[in-house]
């Protein structure tokens, strides 16, 4: 308990461990210097995304006013330096052209290297969402942490914990979305156990539809299913599954009024139905198809 405290304290303070008013030791404690080259990148590290644009910017900064933090790293087992913390700037070095960096030399077990990890990216916000919630789960899975536990660790809520993880569930594709920055967290955590998630992502991202409306769409969509199901009887096999022709259909046609567009095609019958939320949006649809 004592040594989840120390952490929950942030990598503030596992940097004042290394300050510079600590005399030199043989455990390395003041910062120093080593090598680029014999810096590895953290294997545990939940960060996985480095953009070309941020690692240029940071190596401008630091071509000019050189490293300010050291990089936090521990000692590995073929006597280079595992990072720790800091491989974003270490990264950003090597673009820069330094062969030294400044380093602090810290005593970390395989989960404490994590969970600094986690710590500075989550402190920083410098995770994307999925980066986020694939480090809260390897806390739980490979050092048997509680959500509770966790939250103490990284200094956030339980229910902030228990909402990113459930961000895994989503398919592939719309945890890629969220990756590349193109589907925010909140309309991720929507779509969470959602037929055609991956349908609903694509039009919310080229509609650029906002997380309270998205909201809206999903209740009215539930409300309007429930009412489709008679009083006291079960509800009967889920729909098929609509083809791409028509969700291609249903996305040029979102595309061309700027509202939700919903297709039901049987054999050579049909019906097409547009959603607006106010008079002005019914007067705009009115305008447009009245040409």
């Amino acid at each position: 308990m004592a040594e989840h405290k120390r952490l929950g304290r942030g990598l503030a303070a596992l940097i004042g461990d290394v300050g510079d008013d600590q005399p030199a030791t043989e455990t390395g404690r003041k910062p120093r210097r080593a090598p680029v080259e014999k810096l590895t990148p953290n294997p545990r590290n939940p960060r996985s995304t480095f953009t070309d644009a941020e690692l240029n910017e940071l190596a401008e900064s630091i071509q000019e006013h050189g490293i300010i933090q050291p990089i936090i790293v521990r000692v590995a087992v073929d006597g280079n330096y595992e990072i720790i913390a800091g491989e974003r700037r270490w990264r950003a070095a090597q673009k820069a052209g330094l062969h030294e960096v400044p380093i602090a030399i810290v005593d970390a077990t395989d989960a404490q290297s994590l969970e600094f990890a986690i710590i500075e990216n989550v402190q920083r916000a410098d995770l994307n969402a999925m980066e986020e919630a694939a480090g809260y789960a390897a806390l739980m899975e490979q050092f048997n942490h509680t959500q509770e536990q966790v939250a103490k660790i990284v200094g956030k809520s339980r229910p902030h914990v228990a909402n990113m993880l459930r961000l895994l569930k989503l398919a592939q594709p719309v945890q890629h979305f969220v990756r590349q920055g193109k589907l925010s967290a909140g309309h991720a955590r929507l779509l969470v156990g959602v037929p055609d998630a991956e349908q609903i992502a694509w039009r919310a991202m080229e509609l650029d539809i906002s997380v309270r409306q998205l909201e809206d769409e999903l209740r009215e969509d539930r409300e309007r299913h429930a009412m489709e199901v008679p009083t006291g009887k079960k509800p009967g096999r889920p729909k098929a599954a609509k083809d791409p022709d028509t969700i291609a259909l249903e996305r040029r046609l979102s595309n061309a009024l700027g509202l939700k567009v919903s297709i039901e095609h049987k054999g050579e019958r049909g019906t097409l139905q547009i959603k607006y939320k106010d008079l002005d949006q019914l007067d705009a649809v009115l305008r447009k198809l009245e040409g």
